[in-house]
């Protein structure tokens, strides 16, 4: 098995892998780290083309990037476009999260990158995983739930609380409330996805039903968001109860219109990245056993 790792950017739970590697007894090699105390000093490189130099597997960003133009470097002060990195990645193993794979081959072969080798870049997007997906919404589901006890002055114990989208999210944190008591409501579009809210014993809300009448909306403590295109409009908002707590779990760019929130004195959250921040350890645990399966297969 290859030996030898580079890590490019990432957040914390980047660098709890990158530090679990190590005791696996893998050689570490790090670009747009440097503010990281658990990254060695030895494994910080200044310049790509040094730290690049005899790596086959790169380990990325979750995102790969956040703006489309750059990869996500949280600890770093450099910045580093997506377009230069490509230059150097060609007969090697790209390993990041929530990654545009169309985009970057377009990218590389209009860029005449890797033309003529045996091996092009292999690019791997940790979230096209289903298990792993699975374990980041558990940890966005624990996070949420942390939010929202630090954010409000009530119990979620009786609270109303209302979640919209019914995917891996919104399944996980439907659950967990449940389970402490609160009275739960879910919004679906899919009959299907409605049949299973009735099932579970969740109090349903249909989206066509939201569309219609929002006025709905006024008799929730908390509405978390897990819809990653905009459905809590200036309308729907407008119709919030005042002392609402509004969280937005969802990528770029969103379900809430954050500005209209502000303007009507609504409190909100857009928790972004939550398993890097409320369980890194976890989180690096699961990619560690994709990312031995990736170096397994090539």
């Amino acid at each position: 098995m290859e030996k030898t790792i580079l890590f490019v950017g990432g957040d914390y739970r980047i660098i709890k892998l990158a530090c679990m590697l190590r005791q696996d007894g893998f050689k570490i090699k790090t670009y747009g780290l440097e503010k990281s105390e658990e990254i060695l000093q030895e494994e910080k490189y200044e310049n790509i083309q040094e730290a690049i130099k005899d790596v086959k597997t790169i380990i990325s960003s979750i995102p790969f990037s956040k703006d489309g133009i750059n990869i996500y470097m949280p600890f770093s002060e450099k910045t580093l476009k997506i377009q230069d990195f490509l230059k150097h990645i060609q007969g090697k193993t790209l390993i990041a999260g929530n990654v545009n794979i169309e985009l970057l081959n377009n990218e590389i072969m209009s860029n005449n990158i890797g033309v003529g080798l045996d091996r092009p870049a292999q690019i791997h997007d940790l979230m096209k995983n289903e298990p792993l997906t699975i374990a980041n919404a558990i940890s966005t589901a624990e996070g949420a739930l942390q939010i929202a006890m630090e954010e409000t002055n009530i119990t979620l114990h009786n609270s109303k609380i209302l979640i919209l989208g019914f995917g891996r999210i919104g399944k996980i944190l439907a659950k967990d409330l449940d389970l402490l008591g609160a009275k739960v409501t879910c919004e679906a579009r899919k009959e299907e996805d409605i049949a299973w809210i009735k099932a579970y014993g969740y109090e349903e809300l249909e989206l066509n039903q939201l569309n219609k009448n929002c006025d709905v909306l006024n008799k929730f403590d908390i509405i978390f968001n897990t819809i990653p295109h905009l459905i809590l409009d200036e309308e729907k908002l407008q119709k919030v109860n005042k002392d609402c707590l509004i969280i937005d779990l969802a990528s770029k760019p969103g379900g809430v219109d954050f500005e209209i929130c502000n303007k009507l004195g609504l409190k909100n959250k857009w928790a972004l990245a939550l398993p890097g921040k409320v369980a890194p350890v976890t989180s690096a645990k699961y990619i560690k056993e994709e990312i031995y399966k990736i170096i397994e297969r090539n």
